[in-house]
């Protein structure tokens, strides 16, 4: 073998030590970024402590469904679409997707105007005649509706463990305020929020951010109390933390990110969030 030879192997040979060692340097470092786009994905509540060892500063309430019970609206709606009392469920889910059909086209309306309008659409899809006034008189018990049992010795214990309460709801400036009035519940509250003041509804991420700007916090600092599994998501997509309340016939959004804290009553929620350290 000439030098020339001998050269060139040697070089083979060190440039195979070179491919191993890329390869195995290569390989940790896909491991770490692995690890590390795992982390990131994680909820807030696996990164690190953080979301575990502290509890919120503020909580903000959803209202329809969380704190208040819409049994009655059964009654009134169900008298208006014919004594069809089931379809209640499909009316809300209606009055919500418009909603959102307003907020993408830039169209702010009044919940209760959204209501009666997608109400009058379930009547017409069932071949029931439903004028916009017998639509509005339908849904008015919307703002006097009672919280559900278990609302009040939980909004009475939070308060008491030092908590702020909020409001933060789809409905109303006006309708919230008579809401948590004929309710009995704006005692034990900080504050109202409605998405009025700023003509987006939940839960596109800016109402979240403002709500937190709102009330002079940082977003990680507070956390929303919900029944709808598209708040939740929405709120912690924001960078909001998440408490789920499993109202019958509630459920959490599959591909969403799953809150620190789901229960099936506010007493359950209420125990966990007053046992955080502060």
């Amino acid at each position: 073998m000439n030098m020339l030879d001998q050269l060139a192997e040697k070089m083979n040979e060190a440039n195979r030590r070179i491919f191993m060692t890329n390869v195995i340097a290569g390989g940790l470092a896909a491991t770490v970024a692995t690890q590390a786009k795992q982390v990131a994905a994680a909820p807030a509540t696996m990164n690190g402590l953080k979301g575990l060892v502290r509890r919120p500063k503020l909580l903000f309430l959803d209202v329809n469904e969380t704190l208040l019970d819409l049994s009655p609206l059964k009654k009134t709606v169900g008298d208006a679409l014919g004594g069809k009392a089931e379809l209640l469920p499909l009316w809300f889910k209606t009055m919500l997707q418009y909603s959102l059909v307003a907020t993408v086209a830039d169209r702010y309306e009044h919940f209760t105007t959204i209501g009666a309008a997608t109400l009058q659409m379930v009547a017409r899809n069932n071949a029931i005649e439903l004028s916009e006034d017998a639509a509005k008189k339908a849904i008015k018990p919307i703002l006097s509706l009672q919280p559900h049992p278990d609302v009040k010795p939980a909004l009475e214990r939070l308060s008491g463990a030092g908590f702020k309460l909020v409001t933060l709801t789809n409905s109303s400036t006006s309708g919230v305020e008579q809401q948590m009035r004929n309710s009995g519940l704006e005692q034990y509250l900080t504050d109202r929020l409605s998405i009025e003041e700023l003509g987006i509804y939940k839960p596109h991420s800016h109402v979240y951010r403002w709500a937190a700007r709102k009330m002079q916090l940082s977003i990680d600092d507070c956390m929303l109390v919900a029944a709808h599994g598209w708040d939740i998501a929405g709120a912690i997509w924001a960078g909001m933390r998440g408490a789920f309340l499993a109202r019958p016939g509630a459920q959490l959004y599959p591909l969403g990110p799953q809150p620190e804290i789901s229960e099936s009553t506010f007493k359950q929620a209420a125990d966990k969030l007053i046992a955080m350290p502060t």
